[in-house]
């Protein structure tokens, strides 16, 4: 019997039952991923295993620096088939790490490759995999359309022009592709040389000159509705903590004005400053009808000259260990004061704040909306099996399991599909075990909802995504327009 098999992580026959009969037969919606849109709109055919599966991949770059491999073998120049066989060489003491479980169910569902990956199997393998990748449908879209991807939200920057989005959407591909409004740029104010760069590609796409903080609102506005007419519907942010600072307009405007001029603000005004951002950018959400995510806990690039020397997301982050409740706490309550609380899923990275995320999300739930604020699936260094089962626990025990929206791949990778065939296994084992103990009644019906509902239709029900036509619409309007009255 092979190491994936149907049993894998399934150990009762509820569990099986649960998986076969409602948890796989679901379609996907990937309401977070960081796949490039680009890929995607030319339906990229990877050349090889190593680009396919390597590339960008920090997860694997990690495993293979605490294995010993020289960073060159990891986002390196050496050659794709010394990358493949470093990682591959890599796997077998990947034993007991979530990666060594990805890797052969990626082999098993991409490839119809059911060896154990190590040193000996790898040139075979090697030659299997790129010759479907070479002759088959293993392209961008053909993957997601293997997979059942309905809807796949990548995370672009409001300075973004979408228009690769704007090709996917003319082209009409089966999986839905929208924009992520991601403004983290805006609140990124103590490095005053970065962020007036980015203040200059705002402007420019927006054409608005930013001088002052009112044009800098004006700019996101208007490209917060740009983002909507071609399908966004969610924005998102990654930040360390929630910010939730006292800081009026005036006195953003003044801060912001000192960081235009070039001035570094101190890490108090740049608090300060954030925290008016973030929840102007909660208004806007809430008048659309968007879904806000926050990403938060992640202490990034924390091993200063490698990340200087390889850029953001290659690899030096861990999880951070800051106090959240207070400042989640007023920032919700301010924008529910206001009446302007947009749905909202909280994606925490520290276990030791499941229950704190869990129960802060509790206090502002709605009649209007079931689960509209959500405690986010385990993510980051959570997306494993034991993560995975403790924010079901945290939300099961705390609020209400049926509503929640299920799992993100939060991937750069095409091959990180299975994530969600690995966590409909481990909400399956959790609950089957359950079953056959008597702790949930005996009613795969009842049962079933539960598991399709967190599969695909809570995130359906939940997000209000336009149909493609809508976007391609846009996409239309965009290319038909005279120059001057273009948006972008």
């Amino acid at each position: 019997m092979p190491f994936i098999n149907d049993k894998f992580l399934l150990h009762t026959d509820a569990a099986a039952r649960l998986y076969n009969h409602h948890a796989e037969r679901q379609p996907i919606l990937d309401f977070h991923s960081h796949l490039p849109a680009r890929d995607i709109a030319e339906n990229r055919r990877f050349s090889n295993l190593a680009e396919v599966w390597l590339e960008g991949d920090h997860y694997k770059w990690r495993a293979m620096r605490a294995n010993g491999v020289p960073e060159g073998y990891c986002s390196g120049n050496a050659e794709p088939y010394e990358k493949f066989l470093a990682w591959a060489k890599t796997v077998p003491f990947t034993l007991r790490n979530p990666l060594y479980h990805w890797t052969h169910l990626e082999l098993a569902r991409y490839f119809g490759i059911n060896e154990l990956l190590d040193e000996s199997s790898a040139p075979a393998i090697w030659k299997q995999a790129n010759r479907q990748l070479a002759e088959g449908a293993l392209t961008a879209q053909g993957i997601l359309e293997k997979f059942g991807v309905r809807v796949v939200c990548t995370t672009d920057d409001p300075a973004d022009s979408l228009e690769f989005h704007r090709s996917i959407a003319r082209q009409g591909i089966s999986t839905r592709v929208y924009p992520t409004f991601r403004p983290d740029r805006a609140l990124e104010t103590s490095n005053p040389a970065e962020f007036n760069a980015w203040i200059e590609r705002l402007q420019a796409c927006a054409g608005i000159e930013i001088v002052r903080l009112a044009d800098m609102l004006d700019a996101l506005r208007k490209r917060h509705d740009f983002f909507h007419e071609h399908g966004c519907r969610a924005s998102d942010h990654g930040i360390e903590t929630c910010l939730s600072e006292p800081c009026s307009e005036a006195e953003a405007a003044r801060i912001f004005g000192g960081v235009r001029a070039g001035r570094p603000a101190s890490a108090e005004d740049s608090a300060k400053l954030a925290s008016f951002l973030l929840l102007f950018t909660g208004h806007l959400d809430a008048e659309k009808g968007w879904v806000k995510q926050l990403h938060l806990g992640a202490m990034r690039n924390v091993n200063a000259a490698m990340s200087g020397k390889l850029g953001r997301d290659s690899g030096f982050d861990s999880i951070g260990d800051w106090r959240h409740a207070a400042a989640l706490g007023r920032f919700l309550g301010r924008l529910r004061a206001e009446n302007a609380l947009p749905k909202m899923i909280l994606f925490n990275v520290n276990p030791a704040d499941n229950y704190v995320f869990a129960t802060m999300a509790g206090n502002f739930q709605e009649g209007e909306l079931p689960g509209k604020i959500q405690l986010g699936s385990g993510w980051w260094f959570l997306d494993q099996k034991e993560g995975i089962e403790w924010q079901l626990n945290a939300l099961s025990n705390t609020g209400l399991l049926s509503r929640f929206v299920g799992m993100i791949t939060d991937s750069r990778s095409f091959l990180s599909y299975t994530r969600h065939e690995y966590f409909r296994r481990v909400l399956c084992n959790l609950l089957g075990g359950e079953l056959e103990r008597g702790e949930l009644p005996p009613d795969d019906s009842l049962l079933g909802g539960l598991v399709e509902g967190i599969c695909y239709r809570n995130a359906k029900e939940y997000f209000s995504f336009p149909e493609q036509m809508d976007a391609a619409k846009a996409a239309a309007r965009e290319e038909t327009a005279p120059a001057g009255e273009r948006t972008s």
